[in-house]
């Protein structure tokens, strides 16, 4: 099923990033047309939004905010609140311990460096609806800010004809099982935009956050500079390393799952074992045809994006998932941990059989928001470190200035910037 890579005659990794599956997302064409929506937004405020509510999702708003009587987890299938719960107890662990502390160094008597993280004051998570309801993603967008202090937190999800209007209710619940009452359904680049410039009844916010189609990236592309972002979302990827010890059924079975994130979705198998990838092939046949969402799977497997790349060892192997730079990285060989621990480039690594990527969308407490497109080479994935800022308190006394002051002098003249050198000086007058 999967397309056959033979790159067992690469000898080094220059070049592979090139020759590598990947999916193809036109950011820049979605950019022109979001721009007018963005622009309208900003111009009109929430006429603007209302309208590119009305034509894109087919539904009338009556208001932006959904009321408060709607925020409830009230009425939700136990295992499902049951289940919410639980990842929520998980992550929330594993992002306070994220919080960096304090730290001050004293670089000379009387001369301090304290470095504090401040959190952002108000963000702006977007939460898709698209081809499926995502309240996990409420979860791993919420969790973080609110263990990072921030005070403020508006959520943005798409709204539903078949939901009255509203976002999916199990979104809905999942904004109150965090007790965030501030929800907004608007979707799209309309709703990036309205939580970047501020609409009536809507504050600007400081930062836009989370995932969702071409069209949301798009428009935080835009606005980027206007607001922080967190990273220009793609189609999701995951790329399996695995060697003989591999069970073919397992690993088919994660090839299978993230390809059900819709048809631009990339699953990619990398191994040096032939057996192997004929019979994950063989399983995934099997598997598909027995999966809800046959189309879209087919159509993720089968596309360019997808495919099973051959090596000579794991040595290469390593190379191509360092070239790759996967969203979601799973490593299925002997000593998978130490294996893990060589990779330099993933959004994040799930290590072992028992640890598939489906674990880490839900439930393992890491986060599920992560780079795209090889972006992981520069970028972090969502994290508490995310909504905070460093900032630095310098403190010198008199003597400690003036233990330096001939260094800050001579620099300044270097740089032909004789009024620093003066307000160094000024304050030792001779």
């Amino acid at each position: 099923m999967l397309t056959r890579l033979d790159l067992t005659d690469r000898r080094t990794a220059a070049g592979l990033a090139g020759v590598l599956p990947r999916a193809a997302v036109d950011v820049e064409s979605a950019t022109h047309v979001v721009r007018p929506i963005v622009d309208a937004v900003r111009e009109h405020g929430a006429d603007a939004v209302r309208d590119a509510t009305r034509r894109l999702d087919g539904v009338e708003p009556a208001d932006l905010r959904v009321p408060a009587a709607a925020v409830t987890a009230d009425g939700l299938d136990p295992d499902v609140r049951a289940a919410l719960l639980e990842a929520i107890r998980r992550i929330r662990l594993v992002h306070a311990a994220q919080l960096p502390a304090e730290s001050s160094v004293e670089v000379v008597p009387g001369g301090t460096v304290t470095r504090r993280h401040l959190p952002v004051r108000r963000v702006g998570l977007y939460v898709p609806g698209g081809l499926a309801p995502l309240p996990s993603s409420v979860l791993m967008n919420v969790i973080p800010a609110q263990a990072a202090g921030v005070e403020s937190i508006a959520v943005a999800s798409p709204p539903r004809a078949d939901s009255g209007g509203l976002p999916d209710r199990t979104i809905l619940a999942a904004c109150a099982l965090l007790g965030v009452r501030e929800v907004y359904a608007v979707g799209g680049a309309q709703a990036v935009a309205m939580l970047a410039y501020g609409v009536d009844g809507v504050e600007p916010v400081d930062m836009v956050t989370g995932p969702g189609n071409v069209y949301v990236t798009a428009a935080k592309r835009l606005l980027r500079g206007v607001v922080g972002i967190d990273s220009e979302a793609g189609p999701s990827e995951v790329l399996v390393v695995a060697d003989g010890t591999a069970d073919p059924v397992l690993v088919a079975a994660d090839l299978l799952s993230q390809a059900e994130h819709g048809p631009t979705s990339a699953s990619v198998l990398v191994t040096w074992e032939p057996a192997l990838a004929a019979a994950v092939d063989r399983e995934l046949a099997e598997q598909v045809a027995g999966t809800k969402h046959v189309q879209r799977v087919t159509e993720a497997l089968t596309g360019p994006q997808s495919a099973t790349v051959l090596v000579r060892d794991l040595d290469q192997a390593l190379l191509v998932a360092d070239a790759y730079g996967a969203e979601h990285l799973e490593i299925h060989t002997a000593d998978a941990a130490g294996v893990a621990r060589r990779v330099r480039n993933a959004g994040c690594v799930f290590v072992g059989p028992h640890t598939p990527v489906s674990l880490g969308d839900y439930a393992a407490g890491s986060n599920h928001v992560l780079p795209t497109g090889g972006s992981c080479r520069h970028t972090a994935g969502l994290s508490t470190e995310t909504f905070l800022r460093g900032v630095n308190l310098v403190e010198y006394d008199g003597p400690a200035l003036a233990g330096v002051a001939e260094h800050v002098v001579a620099l300044a003249h270097a740089e032909d910037l004789p009024a620093h050198a003066a307000a160094v000086r000024r304050r030792f007058p001779s």
